[in-house]
């Protein structure tokens, strides 16, 4: 039983991983995709570091060198469809954590790495952001984006 636990959270990692490789065609140094829920509460994001340059997914063309031949489908759609991905993800881990007994994490920061294939992931079960009454989880999100910039200008 341990066995298909854990392949099933694999896969549904992974089917994050897949979704927001897809939506930079292949093009990406790493991904970075946050994972949050908190109280009933899902939310998610992600976000690239492409040509060493750390972007918003929104913001894909802006490390682009000046003789790619290529743009990034960047629009609000593909954005949302990623999203609502990720976000049906979250919710089959909350179930499978429920089908097994085990504790959902409150948050996962997963860091992919495109070059070597590999997944690194970060989870936290205790309450992030809802004990501070002004803080959501896009603040989480940015705090971390902000963090992973600030570390890859080192």
């Amino acid at each position: 039983m341990q066995k298909i636990f854990e392949d099933t959270f694999s896969e549904l990692q992974a089917d994050m991983v897949s979704i927001c490789l897809e939506y930079v065609r292949d093009r990406a140094d790493k991904i970075y995709i946050y994972c949050s829920h908190e109280e009933g509460m899902i939310s998610s994001n992600f976000f690239y570091c492409i040509n060493g340059q750390i972007v918003k997914k929104n913001k894909l063309n802006d490390a682009l060198t000046q003789n790619a031949n290529f743009a990034y489908d960047t629009s609000v759609e593909r954005q949302r469809g990623v999203v609502r991905v990720i976000n049906d993800n979250i919710l089959g881990l909350i179930n499978l954590c429920k089908k097994y007994s085990r504790e959902m994490p409150t948050e996962m920061k997963l860091v992919y790495d495109v070059e070597k294939n590999k997944l690194v992931a970060e989870y936290k079960y205790d309450l992030v952001y809802t004990p501070d009454p002004d803080k959501t989880a896009d603040d989480i999100v940015s705090e971390w984006f902000e963090q992973v910039r600030a570390d890859n200008g080192k």
